[in-house]
């Protein structure tokens, strides 16, 4: 199932910025507070928060909070739209690529 542009283009916006990039790596190894996440990059809670909002709204990263600590998390749902985006794609080119080459074998055999 294709998804929406507008979902796709979200999902590249997300991924477009390397903060969040840095963050999604961060969070490949598990879990962790919104302060530890932030604890490397130097920047405030706050931009740190607004990064997490971009992500989470395209299903990249879950938070929850329990008492006063937010816990951040890798959500999949986001990275497998994406990676339906990119299947669809290069399944095209692929065919693409095939018609081409074989255009071009007749053209060599036809000299």
């Amino acid at each position: 199932m294709m998804e929406t542009s507008t979902e796709i283009d979200q999902l590249f916006h997300a991924l477009s910025d390397p903060t969040r990039r840095a963050i999604l790596d961060r969070l490949c190894s598990g879990p962790m507070s919104v302060s530890s996440l932030a604890a490397p990059f130097g920047i405030t809670l706050t931009a740190v928060v607004q990064h997490l909002q971009i992500l989470e709204k395209c299903a990249l990263v879950r938070t929850e909070k329990v008492g006063r600590v937010r816990t951040c998390r890798i959500e999949p749902t986001g990275f497998d739209a994406l990676e339906r985006w990119v299947r669809e794609h290069r399944t095209i080119w692929e065919k693409r690529l095939d018609r081409l080459g074989t255009f071009l074998a007749e053209e060599d055999a036809s000299k």
